[in-house]
């Protein structure tokens, strides 16, 4: 799934935030923790000396056998059991308040009286205390995660949305622009270098498309107007040979298949230049166009054509379409998918124009075999050996519907009749 790149900075910059905190607040729990259990066991030691000093002033000390108010007793031990170094360890204790155990930190120490007796010092701490300590430390370092994580995000992004705003003032820009339609160069500034650069580099390319684009519409139109003059010339010389009477039969024929091929030239020269000025988007004024009586216009102003065909022509409409459209395209549209229907239609064929609010149907007969659906829309495809097409016709529609997003132009065959379906998006 795609992703824009703020967020997916984000995203990384979140889990790489994870780990680092999460290995800072390891080392720093840890480190706290050995804090504490140093703090305590000092005491403990501080204690011992105490205790001992204690016990050489007063000797009533060694009958304290038992953990009183001063958590300590002395116990008497033998020789053999005596120890030079002194033993830090946990031990859980019974406490009658709270009826249950509770956990202690405990120091042994071995001695000898003023009486050269062995003594074993027994001091303990209650750790109860630390617990409180090491859990409200743990939730006050989960609190901190989270809330330096959330921190993180909001302030980076943040700055991420204020610093990539003229990146997307650029790509606005760039979605805005098409060829040949003018196009305002706006004078911005920008702080950061490189979006400065980007915003020169992309104006200057325009130029160069722009420049190359009125380039090559000039060259097309002057090629085509030039191209129609001398056909034109042409074909009326031709017409006044055929004129002549002292023509025999086959000259006749081969300046009569010569004329077709010249008017065939100038149909290709013609719609080549169509397609050309589609595509270079010159025909970009939209209006609100209904399709319903342009198509009764366009049945009317091929009459004759339909006649000659003998193709019975029916319009049912089940609604109406209408668009915004440029009107010159939707007459060449419409044009094409008429011409194409009673062209290549039987003689005293049908023809069903079926109008709905969404879609278009031309619906005919033909050909018994369905025709080519990969390629039908291609430049230069004809069907199948009809050498008076230029093969642009349906290129054309194609070249057409591409200009307005969520149109299509659909091609089908069933029980023996084509269909070419046009259908528009619903806003």
């Amino acid at each position: 799934m795609k992703v824009s790149l703020k967020y997916y900075t984000i995203k990384y910059l979140i889990m790489i935030l994870l780990l680092i905190i999460a290995v800072w607040a390891g080392l720093f729990y840890a480190y706290i923790l050995d804090e504490v259990h140093d703090n305590v066991d000092d005491g403990l030691k501080d204690r011992k000396i105490q205790i001992i000093k204690a016990v050489y002033l007063n000797p009533q000390l060694l009958k304290n056998n038992d953990f009183g108010f001063n958590e300590f007793k002395i116990i008497p031990i033998k020789a053999g059991d005596y120890k030079n170094k002194s033993r830090l360890y946990d031990k859980m204790y019974y406490m009658e308040y709270d009826d249950k155990d509770q956990p202690y930190r405990v120091l042994e120490a071995d001695f000898i009286d003023q009486f050269k007796h062995h003594q074993r010092l027994i001091i303990r701490t209650s750790t109860v205390e630390e617990d409180e300590l090491i859990y409200d430390l743990t939730t006050a370092l989960i609190v901190l995660y989270i809330l330096l994580v959330i921190s993180i995000v909001v302030v980076n992004g943040y700055l991420l949305n204020k610093a990539m705003r003229p990146f997307y003032r650029i790509l606005e820009k760039l979605k805005k622009y098409q060829f040949g339609i003018p196009f305002s160069q706006e004078n911005q500034k920008y702080t950061i270098t490189e979006f400065e650069e980007l915003n020169v580099e992309i104006n200057e390319m325009i130029e160069r498309n722009e420049l190359v684009f009125y380039q090559q519409k000039q060259f097309i139109e002057n090629a085509s107007h030039e191209l129609q003059t001398p056909l034109a010339i042409v074909i009326n010389k031709i017409d006044l040979i055929i004129q002549n009477e002292d023509l025999d039969k086959k000259s006749l024929n081969f300046l009569s298949e010569l004329k077709n091929d010249l008017r065939r030239m100038v149909g290709l020269n013609k719609s080549l230049l169509m397609l050309s000025k589609i595509e270079n988007n010159q025909y970009n004024k939209a209006l609100a166009v209904d399709f319903n009586v342009l198509i009764k216009e366009l049945v009317q102003s091929y009459e004759d054509f339909i006649e000659f065909k003998k193709v019975d022509v029916n319009i049912i409409e089940k609604g109406t379409f209408e668009a915004a459209f440029n009107h010159d395209l939707a007459d060449i549209l419409l044009s094409n998918l008429l011409k194409n229907a009673v062209k290549y239609n039987n003689e005293e064929g049908m023809l069903n124009i079926i109008i709905e609010n969404d879609r278009i149907t031309f619906q005919n007969s033909g050909t018994s075999n369905s025709l080519d659906k990969s390629r039908i829309f291609n430049r230069f495809y004809k069907q199948a050996s009809d050498h008076s097409s230029t093969g642009l016709g349906l290129s054309i529609i194609k070249t057409i519907i591409k200009q307005y997003p969520g149109w299509d132009i659909t091609y089908e065959f069933e029980d023996q009749m084509h269909y070419f379906v046009l259908t528009k998006n619903i806003m």
